[in-house]
């Protein structure tokens, strides 16, 4: 089941660049950024509310408030930065740049997660990394 989520999750993923190069066309990055989480936000807790998720709000503890409080602040550096980029380059570019964050999520994985490096893993960022440069530059 995960590997059919993280499918959409690419699929949708796609769809967003290519309707965000298309909407911000003559409007601010930020507002832009802005619509988009209101949008996200609405969806999100429709989704807690629907499921009865929100029971759990109480149980969540201190340290998963304050990972979960700086995972949305980078969240929202990364739109900000993301929906700028799209407005000023080309939408075959930035992506692509994008998705580094792949071959940055690795690396912080092995560094501060301790994750098990393994030969697949490197040969993998390294063709990851080696492709965007060949498709940006």
């Amino acid at each position: 089941m995960w590997m059919i989520l993280a499918i959409l999750s690419a699929v949708f993923a796609a769809l967003t660049s290519i309707l965000a190069k298309v909407g911000i066309d003559g409007v601010n990055s930020n507002l832009a950024t802005a619509i988009r989480t209101m949008v996200v936000l609405i969806m999100a807790w429709g989704m807690v509310f629907l499921t009865g998720a929100q029971k759990g709000i109480e149980t969540i503890g201190t340290k998963s408030w304050i990972f979960l409080i700086l995972s949305g602040l980078a969240t929202g550096a990364s739109w900000l930065c993301y929906y700028r980029a799209l407005q000023l380059g080309d939408a075959s570019k930035v992506v692509p740049i994008d998705k580094m964050s792949v071959v940055i999520t690795l690396i912080l994985a092995f560094v501060l997660l301790h994750e098990h490096v393994t030969a697949k893993s490197v040969i993998g960022s390294v063709l990851i990394a080696a492709g965007t440069l060949f498709m940006v530059v």
